[in-house]
């Protein structure tokens, strides 16, 4: 039991390593895709048969890989290389039914623990080289790969089917309200499947000729992003270089309306972003019905400044939203102790006294 426990405790320290590994993933396919979008000029996925369409694909392959790989290496923390395996093919599951980096969080942690407990198991003599070439990657897969399809994925697709019919009842209702959920929605799970039923239900109202919830969303997808790479630059001793690094990836991503920018800080530090990510998104999008803003694409970011009314009152609404992110982001996070060069210089030269 309190081995267990001891694994939580780090559970920080896994979602770092997690985050560290899927990080160049999410810049290289994050700035390619936001590239291609961007040299393409008006919003949403560039036309089929063109380079840009191409280079499009290129930038959703790279973020497809993401949730797998920050699974593999949260499992990695936890089970060492036995946990690549199990952790990979449970976060490509997690993708799979719509769980984002929140089902690839909790697949790396099922998967790490599942397979530490695993290597426990004493087989005979005669068995116990099948262990790390067979017995560990395949059970520990099927049991990581069952329960995220079987308990994790039915209560995904129940939640988004409860909030699709939410945010149906609601659009009658109050519109200052509704923008307020369209933030919270969106900030929530960056990309996920709460931020998805609010994107799709911006693509069934521009469908209708509604143009007011695609303004709040254009605005809400792009704040997370946006908002953190300005912390990023504002307080940069409460970032560490890899997320300082990441919030210039943010930031091209955030111009174009990619949610998925604001994913490297919300696994690393999820209680501290992830609040600031919903309230942020929510105040943009309330000050975007407010102010009566709308967009006649379902998609984000300044790129749709051609397509968007009011214009003034849709930067102002983006402004807000990045300040309100910045500030809750600053406001929880805690400064960042980096190791001195000379400390990290004085353990080698310890260990490696200690090893000769």
């Amino acid at each position: 039991m309190n081995e267990f426990v001891g694994i939580f405790k780090d559970t920080r320290k896994h979602l770092m390593t997690g985050v560290s590994y899927m990080l160049p993933f999410v810049v290289a396919g994050g700035v390619i895709l936001a590239a291609s979008v961007a040299l393409f000029g008006e919003g949403g996925v560039p036309t089929e048969g063109t380079i840009l369409n191409d280079l499009f694909n290129f930038g959703v392959q790279g973020l497809f890989f993401m949730v797998p790989i920050l699974s593999a290496f949260i499992a990695f923390s936890i089970a060492d290389r036995s946990g690549i395996a199990p952790g990979a093919i449970g976060g490509a599951i997690a993708s799979a039914v719509g769980a984002g980096f929140i089902g690839g969080i909790i697949s790396g942690l099922f998967a790490g623990i599942v397979v530490h407990y695993i290597k426990k198991i004493k087989l005979p003599r005669s068995l116990s080289s099948l262990m790390p070439i067979i017995i560990i990657p395949i059970l520990g897969t099927l049991l990581t790969a069952s329960f995220m399809f079987w308990v994790v994925g039915s209560p995904i697709a129940g939640l988004m089917e409860y909030l699709t019919g939410f945010l149906t009842n609601l659009s009658d209702s109050n519109k200052i309200l509704l923008g307020i959920v369209c933030g919270l929605m969106t900030g929530f799970d960056l990309g996920g499947p709460v931020n998805k039923v609010s994107f799709t239900f911006a693509v069934a109202t521009v469908s209708a000729g509604i143009y007011t919830y695609a303004g709040a969303s254009a605005v809400a997808v792009c704040t997370p992003p946006l908002g953190l790479a300005l912390a990023t630059f504002i307080a940069k001793k409460k970032f560490t270089v890899e997320e300082r690094e990441a919030g210039k990836g943010a930031f091209a991503m955030g111009l174009v309306g990619i949610t998925e920018g604001a994913i490297p800080f919300a696994a690393n530090d999820p209680l501290r972003i992830i609040p600031a990510t919903m309230l942020g998104s929510a105040a943009g999008a309330a000050t975007a019905y407010m102010l009566g803003v709308t967009c006649q694409v379902a998609w984000a970011g300044l790129i749709m400044i051609p397509v968007v009314g009011n214009v003034p009152g849709f930067l102002l609404s983006i402004a807000v939203g990045m300040l309100v992110t910045a500030g809750i982001a600053i406001a929880f996070k805690k400064e960042v102790v980096e190791k001195k060069d000379d400390e990290t210089a004085e353990e080698f030269e310890m260990e490696f006294e200690y090893i000769s």
